[in-house]
């Protein structure tokens, strides 16, 4: 279902890991788009700097910021539909984003920065749930100002956790599997990602509802995704077990916030928090929108056969 061409979209934290493909994916598919970014200046990172040359080139208009209050009002009434794509430090920022709406009144969808797990049905270990708590608050502010939203849960980004998975930029013959490797997890495209959210944002099927991003094509478990692997490469790859028990103790030991990932794995690979029961109304992305052509974890297997990237940054949560 195609949304209303003449809304008018802005992302916070367009410049981001995930931020950058919704950013995109709103230009590709005909949507006046801005980005909310913190002034650009001399401290700013050369690959930031070279991302907003590439959004001013595509027609993304660039909106510089330090997310004061009056200045947030003035943007918002300026836009219809206000997606976050904020990561872990940032998360309860989106706090004074919520009063601005409040404020303007006028926004017809706010998208917070979710795009993980579901976090209202899931009990994780304690690092990672101190994360969803957080998000959760988010959630309860936006629904307690009775703003008009969609919640995505789109678990992981498949490039990055295959990347974080098989590190095939290591060209070691050595895979790393945490739990018994049978638990399926649910990766999803990062370009697959960012259509869907584009379009979950502009649905009138999609108000005030929870969706979900779990095209059949991309459930799979760290085993399968070993042995497809392997198909692909012709290598026979060894496997490191790390135990249910050592996760655990991980997350106990590591230090704040590197015990978030590893929970966070926990969650998906040992606990199968991807995979949960969708119910009779939940929403679906594939089942949506049946004339997007997803990117199968196969088919992503075979862009990091080609070309295997080097290690991305954090983009846990």
């Amino acid at each position: 279902m195609e949304g209303n061409k003449n809304n008018r979209i802005i992302v916070f934290g367009g410049t981001g890991y995930i931020g950058k493909y919704v950013v995109k994916a709103s230009i590709s598919l005909g949507y006046p788009t801005f980005v909310y970014t913190r002034p650009i200046n001399s401290q700013t990172s050369p690959s930031k700097k070279q991302l907003c040359d590439e959004f001013n080139s595509i027609g993304v208009t660039l909106v510089e910021g330090n997310l004061e209050h009056e200045h947030l009002v003035e943007v918002i009434k300026q836009v219809d539909i206000v997606i976050c794509t904020y990561g872990y430090p940032q998360v309860l920022e989106q706090l004074k984003i919520i009063h601005a709406i409040k404020v303007s009144g006028n926004i017809k969808r706010f998208l917070p920065s979710e795009f993980g797990v579901e976090e209202d049905r899931v009990n994780p270990l304690p690092p990672f749930q101190a994360f969803l708590d957080k998000k959760r608050k988010i959630r309860r502010e936006i629904e307690a100002a009775n703003i008009p939203y969609t919640y995505i849960s789109a678990s992981f980004c498949g490039a990055y956790f295959v990347n974080f998975l098989l590190r095939p930029y290591e060209k070691k013959n050595e895979i790393v599997v945490y739990g018994d490797g049978e638990i399926k997890g649910v990766l999803n495209y990062e370009e697959d990602i960012g259509t869907y959210t584009i379009k979950v944002a502009n649905d009138p099927r999609t108000h005030n509802r929870i969706v979900t991003y779990r095209p059949s094509k991309n459930i799979i478990s760290q085993n399968e995704m070993i042995s497809l692997w392997e198909q692909k490469t012709g290598q026979k790859f060894s496997k490191t077990i790390i135990s249910e028990d050592e996760i655990v103790k991980l997350s106990q030991t590591l230090p704040p916030p590197q015990d978030i990932p590893i929970s966070i794995i926990h969650s998906a690979y040992v606990r199968g928090d991807h995979v949960f029961e969708l119910r009779e109304d939940d929403l679906e992305t594939s089942q949506l929108y049946p004339e997007h052509n997803y990117t199968s974890i196969d088919q992503l297997l075979e862009i990091f056969l080609v070309n295997p990237p080097p290690p991305a940054s954090a983009a846990f949560g």
